[in-house]
């Protein structure tokens, strides 16, 4: 079943185009990614798809029980707060919070060490978040996501700011994820190593074009 359906979807920033016509869906346990050149509008899909933007046409329709606040997301760097003012704990169980739940109960704190246990930082709970190196945030904001969702990751280039080591532990981690907990993947990146992981790739430009590992292409826009 598609957790995500993106319908004849044309996307602007400001008053300009980026992508029209735009048409894919993601089902439970897939692995996207979408790559394309600065300006092809994968930041643009990020936002339509978390619903901090609106389509210009189209639309994209979710099921499963999905919502979009239940989606775990994990912003580019340039978004995050280098010196946020918090415990690695405190971050990670902000994931539940944002995804709508005001109290956290026993089996909510399990839930979070857990997330920190899978990504090895359960010894940093007590850690400042500020103090911690790029690739640490990254398995934090990492377990924060996890902590927001038990269906359906969207990560932002998650490895931009890493050296190649943490980012292809990084990567063995999503792939983990996906794997074992069957959870849904969709991961913007620049990083065409990254797309050896994936199950589909969306390659957004000119002509966009997804396509499957069993060699399935379609073209669009």
């Amino acid at each position: 079943m598609a957790q995500i359906d993106v319908k004849n979807v044309t996307l602007a920033y400001e008053s300009l185009t980026v992508t029209e016509n735009l048409s894919f869906s993601v089902n439970e346990g897939e692995y996207l990614c979408i790559v394309g050149e600065n300006g092809s509008g994968k930041s643009t899909l990020v936002k339509a798809i978390l619903s901090l933007k609106s389509v210009k046409s189209g639309e994209i329709v979710f099921s499963d029980g999905l919502a979009a606040n239940q989606i775990g997301y994990l912003p580019q760097h340039s978004a995050q707060k280098a010196d946020f003012p918090a415990t690695v704990y405190d971050v990670v169980r902000s994931g539940q919070i944002g995804s709508g739940r005001l109290f956290i109960s026993k089996k909510d704190k399990a839930d979070i060490f857990e997330n920190m246990e899978l990504l090895g930082i359960a010894e940093l709970a007590k850690r400042s978040f500020a103090e911690l190196s790029g690739g640490q945030k990254q398995k934090v904001l990492l377990a924060r996501a996890l902590c927001a969702t038990k269906k359906l990751i969207l990560l932002d280039e998650p490895t931009a700011s890493l050296d190649p080591d943490a980012a292809e532990e990084l990567y063995r981690l999503i792939e983990r994820i996906n794997k074992e907990r069957r959870i849904t993947v969709i991961m913007v990146t620049h990083d065409m190593h990254s797309v050896d992981y994936a199950t589909h790739v969306l390659h957004m430009g000119k002509d966009n074009i997804f396509t499957t590992r069993d060699g399935y292409v379609r073209r669009f826009g």
